[in-house]
């Protein structure tokens, strides 16, 4: 993925109703690019990056032909949507109430 790319993505789901923060981890969990704050997407990039980890792993012991491919997290504040893939990893943060159309 080029960076031109990659900030196009950025641009057009940060600009989506209710998106509160857009960051792309690479495969070592370090932030390449973010529209967050520098501590938050540390944060978010540590936690949600052990996450994912953990997920897949429970994934492949349930079915070893199996794998994570997609990662929704709800809460009463937020929902974080999260699509790990071999090099990167995407994860969205947004206000669920905002976003309903």
């Amino acid at each position: 993925m080029t960076a031109y790319a990659i900030d196009e993505t950025l641009k057009r789901l940060s600009g989506r109703k209710g998106v509160k923060g857009v960051v792309i981890l690479n495969g070592e969990g370090q932030a390449i690019r973010s529209t967050l704050d520098q501590d938050l997407t540390k944060q978010y990039g540590q936690l949600i990056s052990k996450l994912v980890q953990q997920a897949q792993s429970t994934v492949t012991q349930l079915d070893d032909q199996n794998e994570l491919t997609f990662l929704r997290v709800r809460t009463k504040k937020h929902e974080i949507m999260i699509a790990p893939d071999n090099e990167y990893l995407l994860i969205v943060v947004q206000n669920p109430s905002e976003s309903i159309q």
